[in-house]
């Protein structure tokens, strides 16, 4: 099996380069750089694209030119969001207009052009499958500020509406994770149980959202989750 994942370099997006291949399986991972603690499982293979998505034009020229012919399942776990974001000091007003239009053209804009590129690239897959990594301040009501972080978040859900449909003959199985905030201090070498005690009920384990991904990968194909949405258990939001 042929894994893409867009944003692998660190946090949740190399997380999932470091959980979600089984033996036999080609892992791609796309980002600035590859990170150098890189720690896959055996037996899989893993390459890697350095593109940087803030010029979507180029970025799509660059993994497309390195991509295997066709892809099984492709991960996108793109997203940047304002400097001061999920800090007491955020203000929209504040935020410089570069930076705002940094997080659209990230978050968005590339989204947009890569997959109308990649997609193409999974005709023919057995189980075609496109994971959205999206976020609980892109969910209606999420009581977060963050203006275009929250905006950009809102769009992927669009986007994977519209691409059920666009595909739906294909069988191309769309899913949306909805995640709070996660705990990216600790990786996956660092045990669950451990993991999970950071925060104090207010941060996701990586771990936990590895395991949901797996689960997704490992469904029939006559079926698919549409959305999950995943707080931590104190979020009083949720």
């Amino acid at each position: 099996m042929n894994i893409l994942i867009i944003g692998a370099s660190r946090g949740l997006g190399k997380a999932f380069v470091e959980g979600l291949g089984t033996k036999g399986d080609r892992v791609i991972g796309v980002s600035r750089r590859r990170p150098e603690d890189l720690k896959p499982p055996t037996g899989v293979d893993v390459d890697w694209i350095e593109a940087d998505l803030s010029n979507p034009a180029l970025a799509v020229q660059q993994v497309m030119s390195a991509l295997p012919e066709r892809l099984d399942v492709v991960m996108c776990n793109v997203g940047i969001w304002e400097r001061e974001a999920f800090e007491s000091s955020y203000a929209f007003s504040r935020c410089s207009d570069l930076e705002l239009m940094e997080v659209v053209q990230v978050n968005i804009a590339s989204t947009i052009l890569l997959l109308k590129h990649l997609l193409p690239r999974m005709s023919g897959a057995a189980k075609p499958q496109l994971i959205l990594t999206g976020s609980t301040s892109g969910l209606p009501r999420s009581g977060r500020p963050e203006v275009a972080f929250a905006a950009s978040k809102f769009a992927l859900s669009g986007m994977a509406d519209a691409l059920r449909e666009e595909y739906r003959a294909q069988r191309l199985a769309v899913t949306c994770l909805q995640l709070g905030y996660l705990n990216t201090e600790d990786d996956l070498s660092v045990p669950r149980e451990q993991a999970a005690e950071r925060g104090a009920g207010q941060l996701i384990p990586l771990h936990d959202v590895v395991s949901l991904t797996r689960a997704l990968l490992n469904l029939s194909d006559a079926s698919f989750a549409r959305e999950i949405i995943l707080p931590a258990i104190l979020d009083e939001r949720f």
